[in-house]
């Protein structure tokens, strides 16, 4: 309350004017009662002479109790007050209030005395007899010069008190009203003052949350109506650079946002200002939590942090690729610093390069399988024609074994070029499929009848294990059983005499999930996540023969209905343990359950 201006103006005023009445109050509360006091001893004075001078012949006569006493009483209910009369040497000999027997001597009250002394006797103090305060007045009563008595006249403080603590509530009153009128008036006259103040604070705090439309407008010509016209030119102006900046702020936002390539800034002491969500998703982090980290936390690749530490010592630009991880992004890492701001710091560019580098190696990989297959083919039928050329033409039985290995030649040449057209053909989506309704077991059950004789000649045990429940599929059975029959035949190729390769199906939400399950040598962690691309073979199967292009063909057949193709090997294999077996899983969207 005290930061405002209109009350410690207030405040202040209404606190002196109440102290300044409070003394007031005390002064004449004070005043009033000795003044009161002094006019009730006066009049106690008078009375007490008057009973003197009519007690006095009874004292010279020596009265008695039994004679002053009755006419004390009389005296007290006419008085309206407390009448004592005292012999000479303190006995009391009449009272208006109580019996004189019952009474101590009086000698030594404090009024008596002083009435013996100076000839008048004054005390306040509070009765025992009364239970009460009371002024008490005495005064000697004298006879031929000599002293026979004292008379005492006491009359009680209440209405004094009463009185002055009327005067009192009164003048508290009105200083309770007058400073209340006062801080009233007062509070009109500063909120008169510091209406223009709290309306420019009103417009200040607007700006401060951001809110430049504000504007205030005073009709006066004083310096607070000057200071608020250059507010409001100030408002305009910021409202109009701020425009400016969001203009700027959001185009490079949103050149940020949507980089494929990563952007991280970092300030003079290694922290991160600025990551863009292309850098927190090649880092794995949340953009949120990484800024105001080191950039060596955020990094976390000694690489990356070694290219960046290299920009901030040489102030050049440094560049190298960094595989992040074993199998994980390819990035080239940019490191810039940055000039021309007032703040000095590295600019971080993260290039995601993992799709070119795979893609290089597809290509690599491909060139490299695609000649390995061709090669030994083309070598076989050039040694074959050679053989001819040399003389087995002259041996006819020679010359007819040599042109059946050069026609099983040809075939496996023919096989692998009918192979990459028809995945060709798929890929470009111009293999139309023909989709109807279909069961669970008329794509399975066929592939397992076909390859059942082969599975038994392999000594291996070869089951189905469907689910009662399984919805249709919406599929090609044709092509899906060239799926499957390519998975078993797989299964029972790499799995070792007495194994068993299972057939599963089982439906799982709105797919169905249908699985080729082995016991035999099982793919290795590093082929794994390659086994569907074309030419690929692990080591483990290129001795197996075939094309390599099965798993290709599968993986695109799959992808034509919709549905998802993978493949899991116990993890085992990356100790190289083997025996564990590899499962293939292909899900297909369902339809409503029959």
């Amino acid at each position: 309350m005290f930061r405002s201006i209109r009350w410690r103006i207030t405040v202040p005023y209404t606190v002196l004017i109440l102290l300044a009445t409070a003394a007031l109050t005390v002064y004449f509360s004070g005043f009033m009662r000795q003044t009161h006091l002094a006019d009730l001893r006066a009049h106690l004075t008078t009375e007490a002479r008057l009973v003197g001078e009519a007690v006095a012949p009874l004292l010279v006569e020596d009265g008695t109790v039994e004679t002053i006493d009755p006419l004390v009483k009389h005296w007290g209910e006419l008085l309206e007050t407390r009448v004592t009369v005292i012999r000479a040497d303190g006995v009391v000999l009449g009272d208006s209030h109580e019996h004189p027997a019952a009474m101590e001597n009086h000698l030594g009250r404090p009024e008596v005395q002083q009435a013996l002394a100076e000839g008048l006797g004054t005390s306040t103090r509070h009765s025992r007899t009364m239970n009460y305060e009371m002024l008490y007045v005495a005064v000697p009563v004298e006879a031929d010069g000599q002293v026979v008595g004292i008379t005492r006249i006491a009359c009680p403080l209440t209405r004094i008190e009463t009185s002055v603590a009327r005067l009192r509530y009164t003048i508290v009153g009105a200083s309770l009203l007058t400073a209340l009128l006062a801080g009233l008036l007062t509070l009109l006259i500063a909120g008169q003052l510091t209406r223009s103040l709290r309306e420019l604070t009103h417009l200040a705090e607007r700006l401060s949350r951001g809110d430049l439309d504000g504007r205030i407008y005073l009709s006066s010509q004083d310096e607070v109506g000057r200071l608020a016209d250059a507010c409001n030119r100030m408002a305009t102006e910021i409202q109009t650079q701020m425009e400016s900046l969001a203009d700027q702020r959001n185009a490079l936002t949103a050149v940020l946002t949507h980089m494929a390539d990563g952007v991280v800034i970092t300030g003079e002491e290694g922290q991160v200002r600025l990551m863009n969500p292309a850098a927190a998703r090649i880092l794995g982090l949340s953009q949120g939590t990484a800024v105001g980290e080191s950039f060596v936390a955020v990094a976390r690749n000694h690489q990356v942090v070694e290219v960046w530490r290299r920009c901030q010592e040489s102030g050049e630009e440094q560049s190298e690729t960094v595989e992040m991880v074993r199998h994980g992004p390819f990035l080239r890492v940019v490191a810039t610093p940055l000039r021309g701001t007032s703040q000095t710091g590295c600019l971080v560019l993260l290039q995601d390069l993992t799709q070119i580098h795979r893609l290089e190696t597809v290509r690599r990989d491909f060139i490299s399988n695609i000649s390995h297959e061709l090669r030994t083919p083309l070598a076989s039928l050039k040694a074959l024609v050679d053989t001819l050329y040399d003389g087995a033409l002259d041996d006819p039985p020679a010359a007819r074994r040599f042109l059946e290995r050069m026609e099983t030649e040809v075939d496996a040449l023919t096989q692998m070029v009918r192979e990459l057209l028809e995945l060709s053909r798929i890929e470009s989506g111009l293999v139309p499929l023909h989709l109807e309704p279909t069961l669970v077991s008329d794509i399975v059950l066929p592939p397992v009848e076909r390859l059942q004789l082969q599975a038994e000649r392999a000594s291996l045990r070869l089951t189905v294990d469907l689910s009662p429940d399984l919805p249709l599929l919406l599929a090609d059975a044709e092509r899906m059983r060239q799926v499957f029959t390519n998975l078993i035949h797989n299964a029972i190729k790499f799995t070792p005499p007495e194994g068993q390769v299972t057939i599963s199906a089982q439906p799982a939400g709105d797919e169905v999930v249908i699985s080729v399950r082995d016991t035999g040598v099982g793919i290795p962690a590093d082929d794994l996540p390659r086994i569907f691309e074309r030419f690929y073979k692990a080591d483990r199967a290129r001795s197996g023969g075939g094309t390599g292009l099965g798993l290709a063909i599968a993986k695109h057949i799959v992808l034509a209905h919709g549905g998802r193709i993978w493949a899991e090997s116990p993890a085992a294999l990356r100790t190289g343990v083997e025996g564990q077996g590899a499962t293939f899983y292909i899900a297909l969207p369902a339809l409503t359950p029959r």
